[in-house]
């Protein structure tokens, strides 16, 4: 047995679900390799693991998404094979995944009661399902008008509906993946609210995520995942972040935030009194060579916006950006990259890759003329540069033909800063860049980043995780609906609870 693993300590009552031996392969992969898992009722049990660690295919196991090769699945003690998401739905489980499974175009009450409709003599009983989606919300306590287009809701409010769906089905047991990503803080607790009252009627939630606040805060226990293996369980009060992470890593962390000094130069990038409406309202600041500039405010304060301003991805209204004192003129992304400016983006998904296309593709994008003679493509050339990113930034892919979507979120990550430092970007704009990547990928962010501050580059680091702005950062500007609201110089002697209180006084 691994030296982390705890044997259960359930009560006389079997758990509401228990996975034990669970195996899965894919071809050329063994994604899950005698898994083992058990919830109890009022609980929540933290899944964690790095990315490609296996939790993903284990959830889609529990949702009847794939059959395992080997294992047993048992809900209150009785084995049960769940071969499809509507046998999992029958008994009692239900999956919040990062995308929502809403149809936009629909109400909410018609998303709640999806093939489940409420008839009459053959007439839908309209007037019912409304009176339930106002109960189901009544007990989440959160204000949603059932006639409301799910479109047009917050994605707070799509997380409710998604929830309420659960409970509309007699849900008992419920796995929620990332439900913090995107978030206000407020949002957020709102949510750790919800979770409170469906523990205190008995269901039991895995709950899936890297924010290693959020675990300590509200894990009872915590199953730890690597390289498709079981490494162990232990209750959340018998662990330290430190504990935590060398349980996922597999090697002890002497540093979380490795931050190091390095040599601060003359600014490279000065912002003055930048403006677009509402969400930007006389921004200003600098950027100089070695510095790493955290930028952080609640969701919704203007931080990517001030981003795309300075990479040319949106017009400003007003303001002036320059770069080593010369005015420039941004119409464009392209003339941000050809002024030494990239950003990182917070959605590598939908902005940062092509994901049906592959690794090698992707990294080429920004370089083709790098990459080009006459026209054409120099294939051998990308490959040659690509395959030294590849070892560097220790990318895990099987070959460059990869397509990026069958990546994890880290590598997808690595991918993308590959792209950019391709192109040699002396001014570097992060946008979340460790959001949704593992414990262990994002020592490896952090390093870079040190070593293109050493380099010289000027960095700008916008994040939602306070400990990461905290640990990484040289100066801290703090934004509130749409401007500044301080700047912290001394970082080393700060706390989050001086950041929040300049992003929401």
């Amino acid at each position: 047995m691994n030296d982390w693993a705890a044997p259960s300590t359930s009560p006389a009552s079997p758990p509401l679900l228990e996975l034990a031996g669970i195996s899965k392969s894919f071809p050329g992969v063994r994604a899950l390799d005698g898994v083992s898992f058990d919830l109890r009722a009022g609980e929540v049990h933290a899944l964690m693991g790095e990315n490609g660690a296996g939790k993903s295919t284990l959830i889609r196991v529990v949702a009847g998404a794939h059959r395992p090769d080997a294992g047993t699945i048992r809900i209150d003690g009785q084995p049960i094979e769940i071969t499809s998401p509507r046998i999992a739905e029958r008994a009692g489980i239900s999956i919040l995944y990062q995308e929502f499974n809403l149809v936009p175009q629909l109400t909410v009450r018609e998303n709640l009661f999806l093939a489940r409709e409420k008839t009459v003599g053959g007439f839908l009983n309209a007037k019912r399902e409304r009176r339930q989606a106002a109960e189901l919300f009544k007990t989440l306590n959160v204000d949603i008008d059932p006639d409301a287009k799910c479109s047009s809701l917050t994605i707070a409010k799509q997380q409710a509906v998604e929830i309420a769906k659960a409970l509309a089905l007699d849900a008992r047991i419920l796995v929620m993946d990332e439900p913090t990503a995107v978030l206000t803080h407020q949002e957020a607790e709102n949510l750790f609210r919800q979770m409170a009252d469906l523990k205190a009627r008995g269901i039991g939630i895995v709950y899936v995520s890297h924010r290693m606040d959020e675990i300590f805060r509200l894990a009872d226990r915590v199953t730890v995942m690597r390289d498709g293996r079981y490494v162990g369980t232990k209750p959340i009060n018998d662990l330290s972040r430190g504990t935590l992470i060398e349980m996922m890593v597999g090697r002890k962390l002497e540093n979380e935030f490795p931050k190091q000094a390095a040599p601060v130069g003359e600014p490279r990038l000065i912002a003055k009194d930048l403006r677009r409406g509402a969400m930007v309202r006389g921004v200003s600041l600098s950027l100089r060579r070695g510095e790493v500039v955290g930028l952080t405010g609640l969701v919704g304060a203007g931080r990517t916006e001030v981003a795309r301003l300075l990479f040319g991805a949106d017009r400003r209204s007003g303001g002036s950006i320059e770069i080593d004192g010369k005015s420039l003129s941004l119409r464009t992304p392209v003339d941000a990259i050809r002024h030494g400016i990239c950003l990182i983006t917070e959605d590598r998904k939908a902005q940062g890759l092509v994901l049906g296309r592959s690794c090698r593709e992707n990294f080429g994008l920004p370089n083709l003329r790098r990459f080009s003679i006459g026209g054409f493509l120099r294939q051998k050339r990308e490959r040659s540069f690509f395959a030294d990113f590849v070892s560097k930034l220790r990318i895990k892919i099987p070959t460059q033909e990869e397509t990026a979507k069958n990546l994890s979120g880290g590598n997808q990550q690595k991918v993308v800063l590959a792209k950019w430092l391709q192109a040699n970007s002396d001014i570097i704009l992060f946008d979340e860049p460790t959001r949704g990547i593992d414990v262990g990928a994002k020592q490896e962010i952090y390093l870079l980043i040190n070593r293109l501050a050493a380099a010289g580059k000027a960095i700008l680091m916008i994040s939602s995780e306070l400990p990461e702005v905290l640990g990484m950062s040289d100066r801290i500007l703090v934004m509130r609906e749409g401007k500044i609201a301080g700047e912290i110089s001394d970082v080393k002697n700060a706390t989050q609870e001086q950041v929040l209180a300049l992003a929401m006084r």
